[in-house]
């Protein structure tokens, strides 16, 4: 559940960064560019304002992957993700 509203042209933004993981405290445009969202990210880790996420001034999201959910039956709002690149395979 969540307490923010959240309209059909927003979505939650999750961030993992140095092993910690939180939302932004306010919804973003679901459509916006994934330069945008990384430089939303880096400024809010940056000043500290991603609860779960300690303040880090060298933040840089720069090469993090950004993912996209669509609402589901499951979730009633958008969901992106912006997360380091994880190696797949050995």
């Amino acid at each position: 559940m969540t307490d923010m509203v959240i309209n059909n042209d927003e979505a939650r933004l999750n961030v993992t960064w140095s092993g910690q993981n939180g939302d932004l405290q306010d919804p973003v445009f679901f459509e916006s560019t994934d330069g945008d969202l990384r430089a939303m990210v880096t400024e809010a880790v940056q000043n500290g304002d991603v609860p779960g996420i300690d303040a880090d001034p060298n933040a840089d999201f720069t090469d993090f992957v950004v993912d996209r959910f669509s609402a589901t039956g499951d979730e009633d709002w958008n969901k992106i993700m912006v997360r380091p690149k994880t190696p797949f395979g050995a």
